[in-house]
């Protein structure tokens, strides 16, 4: 793909190298610090994670085990970023109740139940083995 293609995509695209890192790294950061302040269960999640992850790394598990607990909690993170993007476009594009809508945050947020499945699922095999 010729750069001229890319900058038709978005203006943002085409930089390389360690500009294009920089400018990854400044979003990422920006997109955790606008889930912190407006996302009530990221904030949740966040504050369950201070307190699991040191936990994990306390308690008497196999390293495996301590990778498999900590790895748990951060996908319930991860997950919920990508919720809240999908709800945070969806109301950007209309803020009217529509069925699809509707479905896009229904299916998002059962991502994130069953993410905070796995977390329980996986220290209790962990924990019990």
């Amino acid at each position: 793909m010729n750069s001229d293609t890319t900058h038709e995509e978005s203006p943002f695209k085409g930089k390389t190298g360690l500009q294009r890192i920089w400018n990854a790294l400044n979003y990422s950061l920006a997109g955790l610090r606008a889930a912190y302040a407006n996302e009530d269960a990221f904030r949740q999640e966040v504050l369950l994670a201070t307190v699991l992850i040191p936990l994990a790394i306390a308690l008497p598990v196999a390293g495996i085990g301590r990778v498999l607990m900590i790895g748990s909690v951060i996908v319930v993170l991860i997950v919920e970023l990508l919720n809240s993007a999908i709800e945070a476009a969806i109301d950007r594009i209309s803020l009217d109740h529509h069925r699809l809508s509707e479905r896009a945050k229904d299916i998002g947020s059962a991502a994130v139940l069953l993410a905070l499945i796995n977390v329980a699922m996986t220290w209790t095999l962990v924990l019990l083995e």
